[in-house]
């Protein structure tokens, strides 16, 4: 729930809560979903780590009056086709290569959104409900729940957001087969001898962001955004206190004509010790491009150009649908 998703808001390194306004908005922050016409739908896809982690996304929302909207999305990310060697060995002592089985591990993240004008001119707010499943073949899964809800301001060509994820903390809980566990213990000696914590915590964050949006000539834009992102707790991020730690990032998309996207952004700013214990400031750059006609919008991006931070680059495709366009 924290990779984000959409490849143009990837391509801005995720400085887009100020100014999303489609789909995607149930993510980012769902009070932007007032700002589609009619409805839409979104699909996304990524490869992490050579291929071996598969990140899918899929989303629908519907405008239901002028004041109101809602929206659905569902996000998985998961390693299919595991060897499960802990049967290789039998009670004998003798390797049977027919015990071995496959099994996958992957997270799931459902969201139902709602977003409604307010009384305030300029002003509109949203609330994601979510619900968390985590499975681990046979052995171990969770279910969770939790709360998000945001607010933006428009005001001429400036544009102000707030999300706050996990207002209420959101729980984990999992269920672990005890006898399944058994059998690893067994089959890696010395490891894993203790079941791990039942219940997971993730803590609120928040993400803040201004954004604006200028027109060259009729035909030329340009949109610049910076987000705060934060986290209250002491981290690596680069501004970082025993209250509350931020890490920005900076998003700009020059788009000619309403048709052609051009993107780029960085962000993750993090300290990094090094071996001789300086600390090094690393971040991650990002790049994408984007086309849209006719209603279909088609997006890609390259997240971590080059090699200033930790984390592995990954090509990012997405397509959204204005769905309106079918009628």
């Amino acid at each position: 729930m924290n990779i984000g998703v959409d490849a143009a808001a990837l391509g801005m390194s995720n400085a887009v809560t100020a100014y999303t306004g489609d789909v995607n908005s149930g993510y980012w922050n769902p009070a932007g979903l007032l700002k589609i016409e009619d409805h839409e739908a979104a699909l996304m896809h990524a490869s992490y780590f050579a291929n071996i982690a598969q990140y899918d996304y899929a989303a629908y929302a519907k405008k239901i009056d002028d004041q109101s909207a809602w929206g659905i999305s569902l996000i998985r990310f998961g390693v299919d086709d595991i060897l499960n060697t802990t049967q290789l060995i039998d009670s004998e002592g003798n390797i049977d290569f027919n015990r071995i089985s496959l099994f996958s591990t992957a997270d799931y993240g459902l969201t139902f959104s709602y977003a409604r004008k307010m009384k305030l001119e300029g002003f509109q707010y949203g609330i994601n409900a979510k619900v968390i499943r985590r499975v681990i073949g046979d052995f171990a899964n969770s279910w969770g729940f939790g709360f998000d809800a945001g607010l933006q301001f428009d005001k001429d060509n400036w544009h102000f957001g707030l999300m706050l994820r996990d207002i209420t903390t959101t729980y984990n809980v999992w269920a672990i087969d005890e006898d399944k566990f058994e059998a690893i213990q067994g089959a890696v000696e010395g490891q894993n001898q203790e079941l791990p914590e039942s219940t997971e915590i993730t803590l609120p964050k928040a993400q803040l962001g201004i954004a604006k949006k200028f027109e060259f000539h009729y035909d030329y834009t340009l949109l610049a955004a910076v987000n705060l992102n934060m986290q209250f707790a002491e981290t690596n991020d680069v501004i970082s206190t025993s209250a509350v730690s931020i890490d920005p990032a900076l998003g700009f998309e020059f788009g000619y004509t309403d048709l052609v996207f051009l993107r780029a952004g960085v962000g993750n700013f993090q300290n990094v010790e090094q071996i001789d214990g300086s600390t090094k400031v690393n971040f991650q750059p990002n790049i994408g491009l984007g086309f849209k006609y006719k209603g279909i919008q088609v997006d890609y991006a390259l997240t971590d150009l080059g090699d200033q931070s930790a984390a592995l680059y990954s090509n990012i495709f997405s397509v959204k649908v204005d769905l309106s366009i079918f009628r």
